[in-house]
């Protein structure tokens, strides 16, 4: 990985604890913003690297509150590299509806299914409406961003700059 790379990540990842700071009060206080700038992050580094912000998002945003699910926060983080990695290939490939609805079903409901097993069903359905109203809060500000930013890199390449 070379030092833009490790650089882009790491103000990712910076951006995403501000945006676990911005907490949604529904359910566990670990329910936060924090994704947003794993997505936008599709623009600029691989599926892989955006994964890993993703997944550090995540347990930044969990330090901060508290880690209220103590080491399952390791499985969400794993979670939320998959998500992340399958939003930002479904994005290589320019499948550009389907990538909204993987991040926002996978982050919404499928990522808290082993919470149904390991702490139990109702856990899982007291999490799943404020994960949805997460994952859609997170889609819809990254779906308002990316554009301007695609648009903004694209002028920059017609212009010479990099």
């Amino acid at each position: 990985m070379n030092i833009r790379t490790l650089t882009a990540a790491a103000m990712f990842m910076s951006l995403s604890a501000v945006g676990g700071m911005l907490k949604l009060p529904v359910g566990p206080s670990s329910i936060a913003f924090d994704s947003f700038p794993a997505l936008v992050a599709v623009l600029f580094l691989s599926a892989p690297v955006a994964g890993i912000v993703g997944a550090g998002g995540h347990l930044l945003s969990a330090l901060y509150g508290g880690m209220p699910l103590g080491p399952f926060h390791f499985l969400i983080a794993a979670e939320m590299f998959i998500v992340v990695f399958g939003f930002a290939k479904l994005n290589e490939i320019g499948i550009p509806g389907l990538k909204w609805l993987f991040f926002v079903l996978g982050n919404g409901i499928i990522a808290a299914v082993p919470f149904y097993f390991l702490l139990s069903p109702a856990f899982f359905f007291a999490a799943v409406p404020g994960l949805l109203l997460a994952a859609a809060g997170n889609a819809l500000a990254a779906g308002l961003v990316l554009p301007v930013l695609l648009n903004r890199k694209s002028r920059d390449k017609t212009c010479g700059m990099h």
